[in-house]
Protein backbone atom coordinates (compact mmCIF):
# COMPACT_ATOMS: atom_id res chain seq x y z
CA UNK A 1 0.00 0.00 0.00
CA UNK A 2 1.31 3.37 -0.91
CA UNK A 3 0.31 7.04 0.27
CA UNK A 4 -3.46 7.46 -1.95
CA UNK A 5 -4.53 10.47 -2.97
CA UNK A 6 -6.57 12.81 -1.18
CA UNK A 7 -9.86 14.28 -1.75
CA UNK A 8 -9.53 17.90 -2.51
CA UNK A 9 -11.03 20.81 -0.57
CA UNK A 10 -13.47 23.29 -2.36
CA UNK A 11 -10.36 25.67 -2.25
CA UNK A 12 -7.49 23.35 -3.41
CA UNK A 13 -9.84 23.06 -6.38
CA UNK A 14 -10.03 26.45 -7.06
CA UNK A 15 -6.46 27.23 -7.08
CA UNK A 16 -5.80 24.00 -9.15
CA UNK A 17 -8.52 25.58 -11.83
CA UNK A 18 -6.40 29.12 -11.38
CA UNK A 19 -3.29 27.07 -12.53
CA UNK A 20 -4.42 25.40 -15.32
CA UNK A 21 -5.62 28.46 -16.89
CA UNK A 22 -2.81 30.32 -16.13
CA UNK A 23 -0.57 27.03 -17.99
CA UNK A 24 -3.16 27.06 -20.95
CA UNK A 25 -2.30 31.02 -21.45
CA UNK A 26 1.38 30.04 -21.07
CA UNK A 27 1.13 27.38 -24.02
CA UNK A 28 -0.55 29.78 -25.82
CA UNK A 29 2.25 32.38 -26.07
CA UNK A 30 4.58 29.78 -26.33
CA UNK A 31 3.17 28.68 -29.46
CA UNK A 32 4.05 31.99 -31.19
CA UNK A 33 7.97 31.67 -32.03
CA UNK A 34 10.05 34.61 -29.84
CA UNK A 35 13.84 35.01 -30.38
CA UNK A 36 14.48 35.13 -26.59
CA UNK A 37 12.57 32.33 -25.33
CA UNK A 38 15.40 29.84 -26.04
CA UNK A 39 17.08 32.23 -23.20
CA UNK A 40 14.06 32.07 -21.18
CA UNK A 41 13.99 28.70 -21.35
CA UNK A 42 17.54 28.20 -20.40
CA UNK A 43 17.42 29.88 -17.29
CA UNK A 44 14.33 27.98 -16.16
CA UNK A 45 16.00 24.79 -16.55
CA UNK A 46 18.96 26.18 -14.63
CA UNK A 47 17.15 27.49 -11.75
CA UNK A 48 15.39 24.44 -11.54
CA UNK A 49 18.74 22.11 -11.40
CA UNK A 50 19.87 25.02 -8.61
CA UNK A 51 16.92 24.75 -6.94
CA UNK A 52 16.27 20.69 -6.54
CA UNK A 53 20.78 21.05 -5.44
CA UNK A 54 20.03 23.74 -3.09
CA UNK A 55 17.49 21.58 -0.97
CA UNK A 56 20.58 19.16 -0.25
CA UNK A 57 23.37 21.50 0.54
CA UNK A 58 24.76 21.38 -3.02
CA UNK A 59 24.70 25.07 -3.98
CA UNK A 60 26.09 26.27 -6.86
CA UNK A 61 25.63 30.29 -8.57
CA UNK A 62 22.77 30.09 -11.51
CA UNK A 63 25.54 30.63 -14.20
CA UNK A 64 27.34 27.34 -13.29
CA UNK A 65 23.57 25.60 -13.27
CA UNK A 66 23.67 26.97 -16.67
CA UNK A 67 27.23 25.80 -17.43
CA UNK A 68 26.47 22.16 -16.41
CA UNK A 69 23.49 22.49 -19.58
CA UNK A 70 25.78 23.40 -22.03
CA UNK A 71 28.88 20.84 -21.12
CA UNK A 72 31.10 23.63 -19.64
CA UNK A 73 33.16 23.70 -16.53
CA UNK A 74 32.02 26.23 -13.46
CA UNK A 75 33.77 29.24 -13.11
CA UNK A 76 33.32 28.68 -8.78
CA UNK A 77 31.59 25.61 -7.63
CA UNK A 78 34.10 23.06 -6.58
CA UNK A 79 34.47 19.39 -8.43
CA UNK A 80 32.52 17.15 -5.96
CA UNK A 81 29.39 19.84 -5.50
CA UNK A 82 29.61 20.26 -9.82
CA UNK A 83 29.66 16.02 -10.00
CA UNK A 84 26.43 16.40 -8.42
CA UNK A 85 25.24 19.10 -10.50
CA UNK A 86 26.46 17.22 -13.58
CA UNK A 87 24.29 14.39 -12.49
CA UNK A 88 21.25 15.69 -11.63
CA UNK A 89 21.53 17.35 -15.05
CA UNK A 90 21.86 14.48 -16.60
CA UNK A 91 19.09 13.00 -15.42
CA UNK A 92 17.03 16.20 -16.37
CA UNK A 93 18.11 15.88 -19.68
CA UNK A 94 16.58 12.76 -20.01
CA UNK A 95 13.05 13.99 -18.60
CA UNK A 96 13.23 16.61 -21.80
CA UNK A 97 13.98 13.57 -23.92
CA UNK A 98 10.86 11.84 -22.95
CA UNK A 99 8.35 14.46 -22.31
CA UNK A 100 6.93 13.57 -25.98
CA UNK A 101 7.89 10.01 -26.64
CA UNK A 102 4.56 8.51 -27.72
CA UNK A 103 6.78 5.00 -26.26
CA UNK A 104 7.48 5.81 -23.25
CA UNK A 105 6.14 3.70 -20.41
CA UNK A 106 6.16 4.20 -16.68
CA UNK A 107 8.16 1.36 -14.45
CA UNK A 108 10.38 0.71 -12.18
CA UNK A 109 13.37 0.62 -14.59
CA UNK A 110 13.10 4.16 -15.85
CA UNK A 111 13.33 5.13 -11.82
CA UNK A 112 16.02 3.32 -11.41
CA UNK A 113 18.01 4.35 -14.50
CA UNK A 114 17.64 8.14 -14.19
CA UNK A 115 18.98 7.30 -9.96
CA UNK A 116 22.23 5.78 -12.11
CA UNK A 117 22.51 8.69 -14.21
CA UNK A 118 21.97 11.45 -11.13
CA UNK A 119 24.51 9.25 -9.08
CA UNK A 120 27.22 7.15 -11.25
CA UNK A 121 29.49 9.85 -10.50
CA UNK A 122 29.98 8.14 -7.03
CA UNK A 123 29.73 4.23 -7.32
CA UNK A 124 29.70 4.05 -3.67
CA UNK A 125 26.30 4.83 -3.11
CA UNK A 126 24.37 2.56 -6.10
CA UNK A 127 23.24 4.49 -7.74
CA UNK A 128 20.07 2.66 -9.33
CA UNK A 129 20.28 -0.06 -7.06
CA UNK A 130 17.34 -0.38 -3.92
CA UNK A 131 18.95 -0.25 -0.78
CA UNK A 132 19.29 -3.43 1.56
CA UNK A 133 18.38 -2.32 4.61
CA UNK A 134 17.22 0.08 6.99
CA UNK A 135 17.49 3.92 6.64
CA UNK A 136 17.15 6.44 8.28
CA UNK A 137 17.90 10.30 8.24
CA UNK A 138 18.68 12.67 10.59
CA UNK A 139 17.80 16.01 11.90
CA UNK A 140 21.49 17.51 10.92
CA UNK A 141 21.13 20.13 13.89
CA UNK A 142 19.97 17.69 16.74
CA UNK A 143 21.59 14.47 15.11
CA UNK A 144 18.65 13.10 16.18
CA UNK A 145 16.82 10.16 14.07
CA UNK A 146 13.52 11.67 12.69
CA UNK A 147 12.49 9.60 10.07
CA UNK A 148 12.24 5.84 9.15
CA UNK A 149 11.74 4.85 5.40
CA UNK A 150 9.64 1.76 4.58
CA UNK A 151 11.30 -1.90 5.29
CA UNK A 152 13.73 -2.65 2.29
CA UNK A 153 12.12 -6.00 1.93
CA UNK A 154 8.93 -3.76 1.05
CA UNK A 155 10.93 -1.37 -1.35
CA UNK A 156 10.40 -3.68 -4.92
CA UNK A 157 6.79 -4.25 -4.04
CA UNK A 158 5.98 -0.27 -3.32
CA UNK A 159 8.09 0.46 -5.95
CA UNK A 160 6.08 -1.48 -8.55
CA UNK A 161 2.56 -0.34 -7.17
CA UNK A 162 4.26 3.06 -7.48
CA UNK A 163 5.10 2.88 -11.25
CA UNK A 164 1.87 0.84 -11.65
CA UNK A 165 0.18 4.13 -10.07
CA UNK A 166 1.63 6.03 -12.65
CA UNK A 167 0.41 3.76 -15.28
CA UNK A 168 -3.33 4.05 -14.54
CA UNK A 169 -6.02 6.23 -16.27
CA UNK A 170 -7.12 7.81 -13.37
CA UNK A 171 -8.45 11.26 -14.16
CA UNK A 172 -6.75 13.55 -11.21
CA UNK A 173 -4.92 16.42 -12.39
CA UNK A 174 -1.66 15.94 -13.43
CA UNK A 175 -0.26 18.41 -11.01
CA UNK A 176 -2.26 16.04 -8.32
CA UNK A 177 -0.51 13.08 -9.76
CA UNK A 178 2.82 14.39 -10.34
CA UNK A 179 2.76 15.60 -6.43
CA UNK A 180 1.55 11.91 -5.09
CA UNK A 181 4.89 10.25 -7.10
CA UNK A 182 7.14 12.71 -5.08
CA UNK A 183 5.47 12.05 -2.48
CA UNK A 184 5.26 8.28 -2.29
CA UNK A 185 9.31 8.17 -3.36
CA UNK A 186 10.22 9.97 -0.97
CA UNK A 187 8.48 8.64 1.24
CA UNK A 188 9.32 4.68 0.69
CA UNK A 189 13.21 6.35 0.60
CA UNK A 190 13.90 3.11 -2.07
CA UNK A 191 17.28 4.21 -2.31
CA UNK A 192 20.80 4.94 -0.29
CA UNK A 193 21.24 8.42 -1.06
CA UNK A 194 19.76 11.10 -3.44
CA UNK A 195 15.82 10.09 -2.33
CA UNK A 196 15.03 13.82 -2.30
CA UNK A 197 16.39 14.96 -5.84
CA UNK A 198 15.41 11.67 -7.30
CA UNK A 199 11.32 12.41 -6.13
CA UNK A 200 11.83 15.90 -7.47
CA UNK A 201 12.86 14.92 -10.89
CA UNK A 202 9.93 12.23 -10.84
CA UNK A 203 7.91 14.81 -10.49
CA UNK A 204 9.20 16.50 -13.06
CA UNK A 205 8.67 13.66 -15.20
CA UNK A 206 5.50 13.27 -14.09
CA UNK A 207 4.51 16.68 -15.27
CA UNK A 208 6.31 16.86 -18.54
CA UNK A 209 4.26 13.53 -19.14
CA UNK A 210 0.92 14.68 -18.62
CA UNK A 211 1.14 18.38 -18.11
CA UNK A 212 0.08 21.62 -20.80
CA UNK A 213 3.51 23.42 -21.29
CA UNK A 214 6.80 22.20 -21.30
CA UNK A 215 9.08 20.67 -18.23
CA UNK A 216 11.33 24.02 -17.85
CA UNK A 217 8.11 25.80 -17.40
CA UNK A 218 5.82 23.57 -15.49
CA UNK A 219 8.15 22.25 -12.83
CA UNK A 220 8.67 23.47 -9.23
CA UNK A 221 11.84 22.55 -8.25
CA UNK A 222 12.73 26.19 -8.08
CA UNK A 223 10.34 27.47 -5.94
CA UNK A 224 10.71 23.94 -3.67
CA UNK A 225 14.68 24.98 -3.07
CA UNK A 226 13.53 29.12 -2.62
CA UNK A 227 11.45 27.54 0.55
CA UNK A 228 13.21 25.01 1.77
CA UNK A 229 11.85 25.24 5.34
CA UNK A 230 8.57 24.88 4.36
CA UNK A 231 9.28 22.15 2.33
CA UNK A 232 10.75 20.17 5.36
CA UNK A 233 7.82 21.28 7.07
CA UNK A 234 5.47 19.47 5.19
CA UNK A 235 7.16 16.66 5.00
CA UNK A 236 7.59 15.96 8.42
CA UNK A 237 4.20 16.86 9.21
CA UNK A 238 3.14 14.21 6.93
CA UNK A 239 5.42 11.72 7.30
CA UNK A 240 5.12 11.72 10.89
CA UNK A 241 8.46 10.23 11.48
CA UNK A 242 7.88 6.59 9.56
CA UNK A 243 6.77 5.12 6.74
CA UNK A 244 2.73 5.86 7.02
CA UNK A 245 0.75 5.49 3.87
CA UNK A 246 -2.12 4.91 5.87
CA UNK A 247 -1.81 8.81 6.67
CA UNK A 248 -3.54 12.07 5.07
CA UNK A 249 -1.46 13.84 2.32
CA UNK A 250 -3.99 16.57 1.57
CA UNK A 251 -1.57 19.01 3.49
CA UNK A 252 1.33 18.00 1.00
CA UNK A 253 -1.08 17.67 -1.92
CA UNK A 254 -2.29 21.75 -1.02
CA UNK A 255 1.49 22.39 -0.23
CA UNK A 256 2.22 21.29 -4.17
CA UNK A 257 -0.92 23.47 -5.56
CA UNK A 258 0.72 26.62 -3.52
CA UNK A 259 3.96 25.89 -5.69
CA UNK A 260 2.45 25.79 -8.74
CA UNK A 261 0.25 28.89 -8.23
CA UNK A 262 3.12 30.82 -7.31
CA UNK A 263 5.71 29.42 -9.66
CA UNK A 264 3.47 30.03 -12.41
CA UNK A 265 2.92 33.60 -11.80
CA UNK A 266 6.99 33.52 -11.52
CA UNK A 267 7.15 31.93 -15.06
CA UNK A 268 4.42 34.69 -16.64
CA UNK A 269 6.67 37.48 -15.17
CA UNK A 270 9.26 36.90 -16.33
CA UNK A 271 7.99 36.55 -19.76
CA UNK A 272 6.71 39.91 -19.36
CA UNK A 273 10.09 41.11 -18.04
CA UNK A 274 11.76 39.02 -21.04
CA UNK A 275 10.16 40.76 -23.60
CA UNK A 276 10.91 44.50 -21.89
CA UNK A 277 14.88 43.24 -21.35
CA UNK A 278 15.20 41.89 -24.93
CA UNK A 279 13.32 45.43 -26.06
CA UNK A 280 15.95 47.41 -24.17
CA UNK A 281 18.77 45.51 -26.01
CA UNK A 282 17.40 45.80 -29.50
CA UNK A 283 17.70 49.63 -29.04
CA UNK A 284 21.01 49.36 -27.25
CA UNK A 285 22.55 47.20 -30.29
CA UNK A 286 21.25 49.17 -32.91
CA UNK A 287 22.50 52.45 -31.00
CA UNK A 288 26.19 50.80 -30.95
CA UNK A 289 26.17 49.39 -34.35
CA UNK A 290 26.72 45.89 -33.00
CA UNK A 291 25.81 42.12 -34.76
CA UNK A 292 22.17 40.76 -33.60
CA UNK A 293 23.70 37.78 -32.23
CA UNK A 294 25.28 39.78 -28.86
CA UNK A 295 21.50 40.04 -27.91
CA UNK A 296 21.38 36.65 -26.57
CA UNK A 297 25.08 37.11 -24.46
CA UNK A 298 24.02 40.73 -23.08
CA UNK A 299 20.28 39.46 -21.87
CA UNK A 300 22.30 36.91 -19.68
CA UNK A 301 24.80 39.23 -18.25
CA UNK A 302 21.48 41.58 -17.68
CA UNK A 303 20.04 38.59 -15.56
CA UNK A 304 23.84 38.30 -13.75
CA UNK A 305 25.64 35.35 -15.20
CA UNK A 306 29.02 35.52 -15.86
CA UNK A 307 29.71 35.38 -19.78
CA UNK A 308 32.51 33.40 -20.88
CA UNK A 309 34.30 33.44 -24.43
CA UNK A 310 33.83 29.51 -25.09
CA UNK A 311 30.32 29.87 -23.75
CA UNK A 312 29.83 32.64 -26.49
CA UNK A 313 30.99 30.30 -28.89
CA UNK A 314 28.41 28.00 -28.77
CA UNK A 315 25.43 30.19 -27.91
CA UNK A 316 25.67 32.61 -31.07
CA UNK A 317 27.51 29.28 -33.12
CA UNK A 318 30.94 31.94 -33.75
CA UNK A 319 34.36 30.92 -34.17
CA UNK A 320 36.50 31.73 -31.75
CA UNK A 321 38.82 35.22 -33.48
CA UNK A 322 34.92 36.88 -34.51
CA UNK A 323 33.72 35.89 -30.30
CA UNK A 324 36.81 37.21 -29.10
CA UNK A 325 36.60 40.58 -31.21
CA UNK A 326 32.47 40.70 -29.77
CA UNK A 327 33.45 40.76 -26.71
CA UNK A 328 36.27 42.90 -27.00
CA UNK A 329 33.54 45.31 -28.47
CA UNK A 330 31.52 45.22 -25.80
CA UNK A 331 33.90 46.08 -23.09
CA UNK A 332 35.21 49.28 -25.35
CA UNK A 333 31.49 50.32 -25.32
CA UNK A 334 31.14 49.93 -21.86
CA UNK A 335 28.47 46.98 -22.14
CA UNK A 336 30.58 44.48 -20.33
CA UNK A 337 33.59 44.40 -17.92
CA UNK A 338 36.39 41.74 -17.74
CA UNK A 339 37.10 39.76 -14.69
CA UNK A 340 40.09 37.36 -14.02
CA UNK A 341 42.97 36.36 -15.98
CA UNK A 342 43.45 33.53 -18.33
CA UNK A 343 41.04 30.41 -17.88
CA UNK A 344 39.39 32.08 -15.16
CA UNK A 345 38.64 35.14 -17.62
CA UNK A 346 34.66 36.14 -17.77
CA UNK A 347 32.90 39.28 -18.56
CA UNK A 348 30.01 41.09 -16.60
CA UNK A 349 27.13 43.50 -16.96
CA UNK A 350 28.46 46.93 -17.34
CA UNK A 351 26.53 50.36 -16.01
CA UNK A 352 24.23 50.45 -18.67
CA UNK A 353 22.90 46.87 -18.31
CA UNK A 354 23.20 46.94 -14.56
CA UNK A 355 20.86 49.80 -14.73
CA UNK A 356 18.42 47.63 -17.30
CA UNK A 357 18.84 45.27 -14.25
CA UNK A 358 17.53 47.53 -11.59
CA UNK A 359 15.01 49.43 -13.64
CA UNK A 360 13.08 45.50 -14.05
CA UNK A 361 13.63 44.33 -10.48
CA UNK A 362 12.27 47.83 -9.53
CA UNK A 363 8.62 47.11 -11.84
CA UNK A 364 8.75 43.78 -10.71
CA UNK A 365 5.22 42.80 -9.80
CA UNK A 366 4.32 41.41 -6.43
CA UNK A 367 3.76 37.33 -6.58
CA UNK A 368 0.34 36.43 -4.63
CA UNK A 369 -0.23 33.78 -2.14
CA UNK A 370 -3.15 31.51 -2.78
CA UNK A 371 -2.65 29.94 1.09
CA UNK A 372 -1.32 32.87 2.88
CA UNK A 373 -2.25 31.15 6.13
CA UNK A 374 0.04 28.16 5.40
CA UNK A 375 3.60 28.88 6.45
CA UNK A 376 1.80 29.40 9.89
CA UNK A 377 -0.34 26.22 9.89
CA UNK A 378 3.04 24.23 8.81
CA UNK A 379 5.21 25.74 11.49
CA UNK A 380 2.30 24.89 13.93
CA UNK A 381 2.09 21.48 12.48
CA UNK A 382 5.82 21.24 12.49
CA UNK A 383 6.60 22.15 16.00
CA UNK A 384 4.71 19.22 17.79
CA UNK A 385 5.74 16.90 14.82
CA UNK A 386 8.92 15.28 15.94
CA UNK A 387 11.85 16.06 13.09
CA UNK A 388 10.34 19.39 11.58
CA UNK A 389 13.78 20.02 9.88
CA UNK A 390 14.47 16.84 8.66
CA UNK A 391 15.93 16.31 4.70
CA UNK A 392 13.97 13.70 3.65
Amino acid sequence: MIYSTPELSDHDETVLDEVHDMRRVLADVLRTPRRWTGGLRRTMLARAILGSNSIEGYVVAEDDAAAALDGEEPLSADDRTFAEIRGYRQALGYVLQTAGDPHFRFDTSVIRSMHYMMLSHDLGKSPGQYRKGPIYVHDERTDERVYEGADADHVPHLMEELTEDLRSDVTASPLVKAAMAHLNLVMIHPFRDGNGRMARALQTLVLSRRAIVEPAFSSIEEWLGSNTEDYYRVLAVTGRGRWNPEGSAHLWVSFNLRAHHMQAQTVARRFEEASGIWSELDAIVAENRLPERVTDLLYEAVLGYRIRRSGYVKLADVEDRTASRDLASLVEQGLLEARGERRGRHYVAGPTLVTVRERVHAQRKPISDPYPAMPVVLATEAANTTGSGERL
